[in-house]
């Protein structure tokens, strides 16, 4: 199985979405806030080559934070 390691895929996990126009976007300097249309218990998409292969929430215990997988989108698995 170690052909599995040289298997390059691209994991994404969208916190949530934000509209902005151009110019607003352009003048955004470093450390800027973006509101975003979820919050902390929000649910997340997880991407595998920018296809959601799942979903999942966000945990966070002390200064780790990790992503408990609640659903499998059934035409990957």
């Amino acid at each position: 199985m170690s052909y599995l390691n040289n298997i390059k895929i691209d994991l994404s996990v969208v916190l949530g979405r934000s509209k902005m126009q151009v110019h607003q976007l352009l003048r955004l300097g470093r450390g800027a806030i973006i509101d975003l249309d979820t919050n902390e218990n929000g649910e997340v998409d997880i991407l595998a080559n920018d296809q959601i292969v799942a979903r999942g929430e966000i945990i966070v215990v002390d200064d780790a934070i990790s992503i408990k997988i609640t659903e499998k989108i059934a035409k990957f698995f």
